[in-house]
This record gives structure tokens, C-alpha cells and sequence, in this order.
């Protein structure tokens, strides 16, 4: 039986040879980029001195968690986690529902021509980079010919500088993400929508469900299990706030509410060459990622939805 097992799998593997072949860009790229690189995690518990270059990750001083107790007592630690996990749970509070909430509008238009357009123009803001986008709101919040003084200066206010004033940052922040982000995020809702049984909604039509019946009822219910796969994934990323965009945004007046874990990590890093310090500190941060996850995934399943494993 045990080689009747073995025959049929490599019987299998070599059918499909050509369709495995696809894999190998995929696995290539996670282990060279992914897996590989994680092998300079040890540099977070030794003095590692980088003009040694790969020997001295291996031949540095070990010196423990000195590098951890370093962060966790530093002056910025509580201001970082704290910046860290307002501006994403704010993304997640405001930002989550919205591409739910779009994909639910777009499943009920019946013109094509009009789904279409209003598909198209929500994708579009994902294929700018960070860079434009950052462009764009530096522009738009201006203080000489910005949109927004612009409109506060005709209602009568005085115009502000909103990337000088810290108070403002996290708004700036979250709502832009939000823009550029919701279309994309609701391509999955919309394809896990056109899954669902259509003869579900004939039979609510002839009960009389309006609308808003149907999404409750039917839709909803129905993409469930793909709206907890994302959460989980979304509350995963609750320490992981991404440094590209802030760094394009930030300045040191503002500190106090856009300074998060990934831009001091830069700072410290590759600013002051302090690798082993920011290794530490990215290495706490994705053991508190897997914590979320895992913690998140069985909260998921306790209430008796579908998790990631």
C-alpha cells in the first residue's frame, strides 16, 4: 500500500509537472526574500557590527535581550506603541467596513456600464505609489492654494498648515489610506458576492425582502466567512504600521502622533546604523503580530465562524 501511495503521488507530480512549475517563482521569491533573510534575526541578540558584513553576524558578541530591556526602557517606547496601534485600530474602525460597504453598493447596480465606471475609478487610486499619493495630500492641505485651506478660507477661517500641527496627522493619514485602499480591498467582497446563490435572492424577492433585507439576510451572511479572513489578517497587522508613506508625510513637529515602531526602526537602523537595536525592536514587533493572529484566529472560531487554519 505504502508504494502504491508513492507511485500515485510522483504519477501525480509528474502529470502536472508543468502546472507545479508555476509555483517555483512564488517559492523562489519567499525564500530569498522572506525566509532567508530571517537568519539575521540572531543579530537582535548580539553587539553586531556591521563592517564585518556577513561574518559578523555569526562571530558578534552575544549579549541576550540587552537590545529589548534598551527599547522597553527608552523614552520613546510607550509614545511609539501607543502612535502605533491608535493610527491602526482607527484604520481598522473606520477603514474596514468601507470596502464592505462598497462592494455591498456595487453588487445591487444593474447598469454595467455605470458598475463598471464606478469599479474602475475606485481601483484606480491602488496603482498610485506612495509617492504620488503623498504628493497629492501635501498639495491638497497646502497653506498657499491648498483645496482644503482653500475651503476653509471661504468659510471664513484662517488657513493651517495640517502637516505641521501633530493633532491632524492621524486623520490625514487614515483617511488617505482609506481612499486609495477601499476599492481593491472590495474586489474580494464582490467576487465572493457573485458566488452566492442567486435563487436565495428570487426567493426573498417573492417574500417581499426589500434591498436592504436581502444585503442583511443574504449577502452579508453569505461573505461572512471571507470578512473574517480579512479581519483576522487586518488585526494581525495592528503593530505593523507601514513606514513608507508616514516617512513621505512626517517631520519632527509631529512626532508626538506620527512616530510609530517602523519609521524609529528606520531611524535607528539604517539613520544610525544601530542594526541590532532595530532588529530587536522589529523582532518584538512581529512576535506581537503572531500573537494577534493566533489570538484573533481562535476568537474567530470560538464564536463559530470559519479562521485561517
Amino acid at each position: 500500500m505504502v508504494n502504491e501511495k508513492k507511485r500515485s503521488i510522483w504519477y501525480y507530480l509528474k502529470r502536472d509537472r508543468f502546472i507545479y512549475c508555476l509555483l517555483i517563482p512564488g517559492i523562489l521569491y519567499y525564500l530569498i526574500f522572506h525566509y532567508l533573510p530571517m537568519l539575521g534575526v540572531i543579530i537582535a541578540f548580539k553587539d553586531y557590527k556591521p563592517f564585518f558584513g556577513l561574518q559578523g553576524i555569526f562571530t558578534s558578541q552575544w549579549v541576550g535581550f540587552k537590545h529589548f530591556m534598551k527599547f522597553f526602557r527608552s523614552a520613546y517606547c510607550m509614545r511609539l506603541i501607543k502612535n502605533t496601534l491608535l493610527i491602526s485600530i482607527y484604520s481598522l474602525l473606520w477603514g474596514f467596513p468601507i470596502p464592505i460597504i462598497l462592494a455591498l453598493l456595487i453588487n445591487e447596480v444593474r447598469g454595467n456600464l455605470f458598475k463598471r465606471s464606478v469599479q474602475t475609478i475606485s481601483y484606480l487610486p491602488h496603482f498610485l505609489s506612495a509617492v504620488i499619493v503623498c504628493g497629492i495630500i501635501r498639495n491638497m492641505v497646502s497653506v498657499d492654494g491648498g483645496l482644503v485651506n482653500a475651503i476653509v478660507k471661504a468659510f471664513g477661517g484662517t488657513p493651517v498648515s495640517f502637516l505641521s500641527e501633530p493633532q491632524y496627522f492621524r486623520t490625514i493619514y487614515i483617511a488617505s489610506g482609506i481612499w486609495s485602499g477601499m476599492g481593491w480591498a472590495s474586489i474580494i467582497y464582490i467576487a465572493a458576492m457573485a458566488g452566492l446563490d442567486q435563487e436565495l435572492y428570487d426567493a426573498a424577492k417573492v417574500d417581499g425582502a426589500g434591498v436592504l433585507k436581502r444585503m442583511w439576510h443574504i449577502t452579508i451572511p453569505g461573505i461572512m466567512p471571507v470578512i473574517c479572513l480579512r479581519l483576522i489578517l487586518q488585526i494581525g497587522e495592528l503593530m505593523s504600521v507601514g513606514s513608507g508613506k508616514i516617512l513621505l508625510l512626517y517631520n519632527s513637529q509631529i512626532y508626538s502622533t506620527a512616530d510609530v515602531i517602523s519609521t524609529y526602526v528606520y531611524r535607528e537602523g539604517v539613520g544610525k546604523m544601530n542594526f541590532s537595536f532595530a532588529t530587536a525592536i522589529g523582532l518584538f514587533e512581529s512576535i506581537v503580530s503572531l500573537i494577534l493572529v493566533v489570538g484573533s484566529n481562535a476568537v474567530v472560531k470560538k464564536l463559530g465562524q470559519e479562521g485561517i487554519w
